[in-house]
């Protein structure tokens, strides 16, 4: 039971960071794509703001990637550490905690969950098991 909940984490976290890169690179699913998330990088201070936004894009598509299908270890996994703590010291931290005041509450979680599947591996149910077992 533990590879299925394990595969559960994996593809809901996964999934939805694809999705988010996804809106930042493509605009698909609303997102703002490309050139906006640029844009919006630029008023909160990251610059280049359209190279930083495909930077934070492809970390997000691929680190998603990697992580649902259980690929590359704890490579998916340090890619979305790496894009919530950008979050969390850009955008979030300074809202204090909860997510209800645009805090950092869930991009601690989702911390939590990517440094714990990164601990404890991707499980059965994943291609690292598949390919190199």
């Amino acid at each position: 039971m533990m590879n299925i909940g394990l595969l559960l984490i994996r593809l809901a976290v996964g999934l939805t960071f694809m999705g988010h890169g996804s809106q930042k690179l493509f605009g698909w699913f609303g997102g703002p794509g490309l050139k906006g998330t640029g844009q919006w990088f630029e008023s909160i201070g990251i610059k280049p703001g359209l190279f930083m936004a495909f930077l934070a894009g492809l970390g997000e598509l691929a680190g998603g990637f990697l992580f649902a299908a259980g690929l590359g270890g704890p490579v998916g996994a340090v890619l979305i550490v790496l894009t919530m703590l950008v979050a969390v010291f850009k955008v979030h931290g300074k809202n204090g905690y909860w997510v209800t005041q645009g805090g950092y509450e869930y991009n601690l979680i989702l911390i939590a969950v990517a440094v714990g599947v990164a601990c404890t591996g991707s499980g059965t149910y994943s291609l690292d098991a598949v390919l190199f077992r």
